[in-house]
């Protein structure tokens, strides 16, 4: 703590950023690691694990199987309504069902924006999560609205079972503020000893990875085309994304910009489907000398809140994944660069990809509340409580974690083309 407190003072004194991670001088592979040069002197470091066993062919080209005519409409208006038409197909799953209970053909959900104040009391609600009801109508007699946005989306997705060893599969695994590749160790060796090629790249700042010292070098855009170049790189067929907190936005990101190579994405503790934008009254916003000075705080903070429990398991746990372990600077530029305004409810709203939601409960940083929006916003979402967890569940509780993701990926939708019944309820 005194040492912090010095080295701080130092900082100040000389103008200079304590503890910074240095830039990676080899780009060459080395005991299962790559370096990724994606800009001139911006390295990443990436695991890259592929299979041992001799892959496997893809998945049969029916033209029935898997497919699901993913049609809704998204209306905008301008008092804030948002308003979803689900025309297409309903999804029927033997191992997951959605939360909201509105993936029914032909209904219509709608939603309140989060940053407008005092429509609820006069614009039909949503329905909660997990109750199976439809939303509350609007009274029948109401004033033609004009609206502000207006998206169709009218495609047919081919969802398939995603098993190890296939030559055209490939995980990605996203880590968020403050991690690196090293949190996701579990499930890297989990999935790596199933024959799934895995890759997990560290942000730029954290882990390995070089630490310019400029604070533009940590935009979510400089962030997200960091990952847009490492998925470039390493991208298959099918690609499936992983990410946690932070990291999620980088994954809708992906899977907007990829729809035909995203088959479906694993969203960890990411929170609601809003636009990203710092916060002005916060502590990150001190200045750097200042966060350096009480980094023992904040990172006494992070173990507290982050997990369901604070024993010596936990803080080795966090030792061991390398969490919490970044320069002052970078915790500072990751925190005021998460501006992201195209990333709102809209925009989640036009993905048709697959997405499972895990959420610990006891997750002190993101309300369970934020998931259960996103999962009413997705097309298709299946949304799971992991009771004994918290925001670093995946650490915590691997086993459950990983069987969660296992079973995703495995699963494909029962309902064919054209078929329109409803939800079957297990």
């Amino acid at each position: 703590m005194l040492t912090s407190i010095a080295d701080g003072i130092m900082c100040c004194l000389m103008g200079k950023t304590t503890n910074a991670v240095g830039p990676v001088d080899s780009v060459e592979s080395s005991d299962g690691y790559s370096f990724l040069e994606v800009k001139p002197g911006r390295v990443l470091r990436v695991k890259h694990t592929l299979p041992t066993r001799r892959p496997e062919e893809g998945p049969e080209e029916g033209p029935e199987r898997g497919v699901v005519h993913c049609k809704r409409k998204i209306t905008l208006y301008r008092n804030g309504q948002l308003v979803i038409e689900n025309l297409g197909d309903a999804i029927r799953s033997e191992l997951l069902h959605c939360q909201n209970g509105t993936v029914e053909p032909q209904s219509t959900v709608e939603l309140e924006l989060s940053d407008v104040a005092g429509n609820a009391s006069t614009q039909g609600a949503a329905a909660s999560p997990g109750s199976g009801a439809r939303p509350t109508p609007a009274p029948s007699k109401r004033r033609k609205r004009k609206p502000k946005k207006v998206v169709d989306i009218d495609c047919k997705k081919r969802i398939s079972s995603c098993k190890g060893t296939q030559s055209d599969v490939a995980l990605f695994f996203i880590h968020g503020v403050g991690g690196s590749l090293d949190i996701w160790k579990e499930q890297l060796d989990f999935f790596g000893k199933l024959g799934y090629e895995v890759v997990a790249p560290d942000l730029a700042g954290h882990g390995a990875s070089s630490a310019p010292q400029i604070a533009a070098a940590y935009t979510f855009y400089a962030l997200a085309e960091d990952m847009r170049a490492v998925f470039k790189r390493y991208a298959k067929k099918r690609n499936i994304l992983i990410g946690h907190s932070y990291g999620v936005s980088f994954c809708t990101f992906l899977a907007h910009e990829y729809p035909d190579l995203v088959h479906k994405v694993i969203m960890i503790n990411g929170g609601g489907p809003t636009a990203l934008e710092p916060s002005l009254c916060s502590i990150f916003n001190m200045p750097t000398c200042v966060l350096h000075c009480l980094s023992p705080c904040l990172a006494w903070s992070f173990l507290k809140a982050g997990f369901a429990r604070q024993g010596a398991k936990e803080k080795q746990l966090l030792k061991e994944g390398n969490a919490f372990n970044v320069s002052s600077f970078v915790l500072r530029a990751m925190m005021s660069g998460q501006y992201w305004p195209e990333g709102d409810e809209v925009y989640h709203a036009e993905l048709t990809v697959p997405v499972l939601l895990v959420h610990g409960m006891h997750d002190k940083f993101v309300p369970v509340e934020e998931d259960q929006r996103m999962a009413e916003i997705l097309l298709i979402a299946f949304l799971k409580v992991i009771d004994e967890g918290s925001h670093m569940v995946m650490m915590e509780c691997p086993e459950t974690v990983n069987t969660l993701l296992h079973e995703f990926l495995l699963w494909e939708p029962e309902t064919p083309a054209g078929d329109g019944r409803d939800v079957e309820k297990k």
